[in-house]
């Protein structure tokens, strides 16, 4: 049984910053290679996911991971609230849509999890449509695992609630952050046990595990996060194709 509580929000401590940012740029370049070789083979996909509490660094971890990565092979997408058009349709149908196709990265800033942790919390959905919902994201999964060649990786954002309080008020203090400031993330912020007791339903149900990522520091959390991303794409080993002789 996976407990939050039994995870910390930092594990900077004893290292060296300068350190960390060296390996770290020494991995996003090898990210960049491989994500290359993914897009010249043009056989399989990677889908990042990254959930987590408003602050924790979702879009910033994607920018810092990806970044030596070739714009034409990867892509990420951020799931807003629906559509009138998407609450037409099942909850997956927005998802399919989005998922990466071969030889590309997509990266699910927010993902199709929405659908089970903040309508669950708000209590928009009961526990019987959460369940279902859940079995339908498993089977899903698998099928972009097993039908479409696509490894699902998924990150969870553990940030504390003092670290995301001060990244919120720099978002009221800090002229060159205030576009990112909504008011609506205090409101949220309010229902923070709801929110951890729905995220570890999640932890727990999710046949394809997550990993929980440390997000109180910044620099640590892009390493710690780039370090899978790499050893995920080092396992897929991507060849670039070579010329089939017509002889």
């Amino acid at each position: 049984m996976i407990k939050l509580s039994d995870f910390q929000t930092d594990l900077s401590q004893g290292k060296e910053k300068e350190k960390i940012q060296k390996k770290l740029a020494k991995i996003v370049k090898k990210i960049g290679d491989l994500q290359h070789k993914l897009y010249a083979e043009n056989k399989r996909s990677l889908l990042v996911v990254f959930q987590g509490m408003d602050a924790s660094g979702k879009d910033g971890a994607a920018k810092s991971v990806f970044a030596n990565c070739n714009p034409s092979g990867i892509d990420a997408f951020s799931f807003k609230k629906p559509s009138d058009d998407e609450f037409a349709h099942d909850f997956l149908w927005r998802v399919h849509k989005v998922a990466p196709k071969k030889g590309q990265i997509m990266v699910f800033i927010r993902s199709h999890y929405e659908d089970i942790l903040i309508q669950k919390v708000h209590n928009w959905i009961d526990d019987a449509k959460r369940d279902m919902r859940m079995k339908a994201i498993n089977a899903w999964e698998q099928l972009l695992q097993e039908d479409a060649k696509t490894t699902v990786l998924k990150f969870y954002l553990h940030i504390s609630p003092e670290v995301q309080e001060t990244k919120l008020q720099e978002r009221i203090d800090n002229p060159e952050k205030q576009w990112k400031h909504n008011d609506n993330d205090w409101e949220e912020r309010k229902k923070w046990a709801e929110y951890r007791e729905a995220y570890e339903y999640v932890l727990n149900e999710s046949e394809i595990p997550w990993h929980i990522a440390p997000a109180d520091v910044r620099w640590y959390r892009n390493y710690f996060i780039a370090k899978i991303v790499l050893e995920t794409l080092e396992k897929m080993d991507p060849k670039l194709p070579q010329i089939q002789s017509s002889k």
